[in-house]
């Protein structure tokens, strides 16, 4: 299935948030693979310029990059109005940039939690929001959120994390029905953990077999969620397991289901917690 009504007169570009992290760089190698021209951002430059170098070599398609710190509002204003001076235009939108800060609420500093809400979601609002004006007239607009499965249960330990990505699943549900018929989807993804940085290795395996089994490849979950944006399909949640956990997970009282996976949560923050205060500890080796 094409996307281009013109491709050759009129270049139509896939924006991309957070690209050069591993799930966003997951997502552009994927849609480099079907041809398809981008448009990638993320806080850094030096990480996007050599990501831009390998996918148009690799894969022949046009790549524009702008580095940007989406939690700065006066920075994401500056890239909204680079775009409108280059003329671009988008026919999908995919908001992968996001993070979190693991830990107990009160020891978190406020920093660090406004930066969480100014990223995953005021970031994710004024991608979404600007873009809707620059998007492509002669095609259909896509628009791809990613939340969490963490967005369906409350989670001690995750707590502003889990309430962002809660904000994302639901404001991209609302958004589906306001755009119905105007040429827009809107696709929701609700991942499990994925190894995309040492951080969520690290977490993944301070959880054991749970961890594990409920681990999703980032290369399948771009391919799998582009899929689905195609579709028309409004929610994806990657692998048997996360499917199985969240339907379950619906019919348990809210604060059950918090209290189970605070115990647990808290459990794995301990674990990691302590192994990473015996490797900062560990005496360093002469000569190493």
């Amino acid at each position: 299935m094409t996307q281009f009504a013109d491709r050759a007169t009129r270049p139509s570009y896939v924006a991309i948030s957070g690209a050069a992290g591993g799930l966003g760089k997951a997502f552009a190698v994927e849609c480099a693979s079907r041809g398809w021209d981008l448009f990638l951002t993320d806080l850094s430059a030096a990480p996007l310029e050599q990501l831009a170098v390998s996918l148009r070599n690799a894969y022949s398609v046009k790549v524009a990059v702008q580095a940007c710190d989406l939690t700065d509002a006066a920075a994401r204003a500056n890239l909204f109005e680079q775009i409108r001076a280059s003329g671009l235009h988008f026919w999908a939108l995919i908001n992968v940039a996001g993070l979190d800060y693991e830990g107990l609420f009160y020891q978190q500093t406020s920093r660090q939690i406004q930066t969480i809400i100014r990223l995953n979601i005021e970031g994710t609002l004024d991608m979404t929001h600007s873009l809707l004006e620059y998007r492509d007239p002669l095609q259909v607009f896509r628009i791809i959120n990613v939340s969490s499965l963490a967005a369906f249960y409350p989670m001690p330990v995750k707590a502003t994390y889990a309430a962002s990505k809660r904000f994302l699943l639901d404001f991209s549900r609302a958004l589906s029905q306001e755009l119905r018929g105007l040429g827009v989807t809107v696709t929701v993804l609700c991942p499990a953990g994925m190894p995309t940085t040492s951080a969520c290795i690290q977490s993944i395996q301070a959880q054991g077999w749970m961890g594990q089994i409920t681990t999703c490849d980032v290369g399948r979950v771009a391919n799998q969620t582009l899929n689905a944006a195609l579709a028309g399909r409004g929610l994806v949640i990657p692998g048997l397991v996360n499917q199985l956990l969240q339907t379950l997970g619906g019919l348990v009282p809210a604060p059950l289901v918090a209290a189970l996976i605070g115990r647990r949560w808290k459990s794995a923050h301990q674990k990691r917690a302590l192994a990473q205060h015996l490797v900062e500890s560990w005496p360093a080796v002469p000569g190493a």
